[in-house]
């Protein structure tokens, strides 16, 4: 029975039980068990009840709108279903009352001059001629230029790269899906460029990270995105889509947005390139 038990072990149950099956959960894992911490601090003791989820879900979100708190809800319905075959008496909001979490808002579209601004702004981080500048200007230029989402950018591999047939491979991703995506001449010489700098920090292997941090792993999306933050101030972009602020995954959506409109004004069959595109940017079906 949940009274003996703590939210927080059944949530670390429940998470080690859906990644033994494969499933990665990052930012799930870090809402459910930020919900169990906050369940088991406030005295709650017993089945799960819909007192506790609302109180979490509207008192603790850092943005008080109903899509904020519709997200919350949807990440806890599967841990909500898991504590059920626990105890039966087990409440959760089974109606959609913040209305639908997964609502699509506007992105923002870059204009080529922002892009353009903001390699360029990377490119000029401290410190000057050193590898973190052509580090940042590279990865921003790459998603803009492949469509590729941050993680992807930021989990590539030396091995990943073949600049003679002009490919990037990319492993594992979301959904756990790999592929391969061409890459334009000019992406393929700022690689060359870049690579160059990075072979004098350190020796490539085909594990070895493509884009360093300054502790010579992978560089964490935390520290992307703080950088991103500050080039953003810097520039001064003002979104112009359904989100508060521009976003790094703005550059994947202006990759897409943009290769529709190019087929659009060469007369292509856009149904038929739309399924190479779905392919090539890796996502799970057509329809997103």
């Amino acid at each position: 029975m949940i009274n003996a038990r703590t939210m927080l072990s059944l949530a670390e149950d429940y998470l080690s039980e859906r990644r033994a099956l494969g499933f990665k959960l990052r930012m799930e894992g870090h809402y459910i068990t930020a919900f169990a911490l906050f369940a088991d601090q406030h005295g709650h003791r017993g089945p799960l009840t819909n007192g506790v989820v609302l109180n979490w879900v509207q008192g603790q979100a850092k943005k008080a709108t109903p899509l904020s708190w519709a997200r919350r809800l949807g990440v806890l319905r599967p841990f909500a279903r898991y504590l059920t075959r626990v105890d039966p008496d087990t409440e959760f909001p089974e109606t959609a009352i913040f209305g639908r979490a997964h609502r699509r808002l506007t992105p923002h579209i870059y204009s080529e001059q922002e892009i353009c601004d903001l390699v360029a702004a990377a490119s000029r981080l401290t410190p000057k001629g050193g590898l973190r500048p052509a580090t940042y200007a590279t990865i921003f230029g790459l998603i803009a230029a492949t469509g590729l989402r941050r993680s992807e950018a930021l989990q590539l591999r030396y091995g990943d790269i073949n600049l003679d047939s002009a490919v990037l491979t990319i492993r594992n991703t979301k959904f756990r899906k790999s592929r391969h995506v061409p890459m334009h001449a000019t992406v393929v010489a700022a690689l060359r460029r870049y690579l160059e700098l990075r072979a004098r920090h350190g020796a490539l292997s085909k594990d070895s990270p493509l884009f360093l941090s300054s502790e010579g792993g992978f560089i964490a999306e935390r520290r992307i995105n703080k950088i991103f933050q500050k080039l953003r101030t810097k520039l001064r972009l003002a979104p112009r889509g359904g989100h508060r602020e521009v976003r790094i995954h703005d550059l994947r959506h202006t990759f897409i947005c943009r290769r529709v409109q190019l087929w659009h004004e060469h007369g292509a069959d856009i149904d038929n390139r739309m399924a190479a595109l779905s392919t090539y940017v890796g996502h799970a079906k057509i329809s997103d």
